[in-house]
C-alpha cells in the first residue's frame, strides 16, 4: 500500500523505476531470491523511499505485473459483434505469447488454480469487466457468468504458466477462448 499520493509525478517516476528494477532483477533470478536492497540499488532510490511506496516486495511485484492483468482483461474483450467460437481474438494470442519474458515472476505471484496475489487481482478485474458487459447486454445471469469466466480464465492461465497444461501460446489462447465462449452460452 502506497503512502505517497498516486497523482504526484515524482512518486509515479519513483514507482516506475522500482517496477523496472524489480523486473530486471527477476529476469536474472527468481522473485524469492530478490531482495529489497537489490531493487533499491538498481532503481537508484533509498530503502526508506521503497517503503514509502510499497509495504513489501510482493506488493511491488503485484504492481509491476498489473499491466499483464490489464492486458489479459483487454485481450479477452478484444472482439466486436458475435465472437468466433473457435479462434481467439488476435489480442489473446498476443497476450499469451507475450508472457514468456516474465513467466517465472508470474508463476511466483499466480499459484496453480489461480490463487496468489496476482490471481486475486486478475479475478477481481476480469469479473468486474465481464459483469459490466453482461449487465449492459441485459443478461439476468450476469453475476454467475462473470464469476465463472473470471475463475476459469484465471485458473487456466495459472495452470498453463505452471506447466500443468501443456500447450503452445496459440493453442492455449484458442482453448481458453472456446471455454469462455461456452460459459457465456451456457445460460
Amino acid at each position: 500500500m502506497s503512502v505517497v499520493p498516486a497523482h504526484d509525478p515524482r512518486a509515479a517516476r519513483t514507482r516506475r523505476r522500482l517496477r523496472e528494477a524489480l523486473l530486471l532483477e527477476c529476469s536474472e533470478r527468481p522473485l524469492e531470491k530478490v531482495g529489497v536492497a537489490a531493487v533499491v540499488r538498481r532503481a537508484g532510490v533509498g530503502r526508506a523511499t521503497f517503503y514509502l511506496h510499497y509495504a513489501d516486495l510482493e506488493a511491488l511485484a503485484v504492481d509491476a505485473c498489473a499491466d499483464v492483468v490489464r492486458e489479459a482483461v483487454d485481450a479477452l474483450h478484444a472482439y466486436s459483434g458475435r465472437p468466433d467460437p473457435v479462434h481467439a481474438p488476435p489480442a489473446l494470442h498476443a497476450f499469451f505469447a507475450g508472457l514468456t519474458p516474465h513467466r517465472a515472476l508470474y508463476r511466483a505471484l499466480l499459484a496453480p488454480g489461480g490463487g496468489g496475489p496476482l490471481g486475486r487481482f486478475l479475478h477481481r478485474d476480469l469479473r468486474a469487466r465481464s459483469l459490466t458487459e453482461r449487465e449492459r447486454a441485459g443478461a439476468v445471469d450476469a453475476p454467475l457468468v462473470a464469476s465463472a469466466v473470471a475463475a476459469a480464465f484465471t485458473g487456466v492461465l495459472a495452470d498453463w504458466l505452471h506447466g500443468l497444461i501443456e500447450a503452445t501460446p496459440d493453442r492455449i489462447a484458442d482453448h481458453s477462448w472456446q471455454l469462455l465462449v461456452a460459459l457465456h452460452r451456457s445460460r
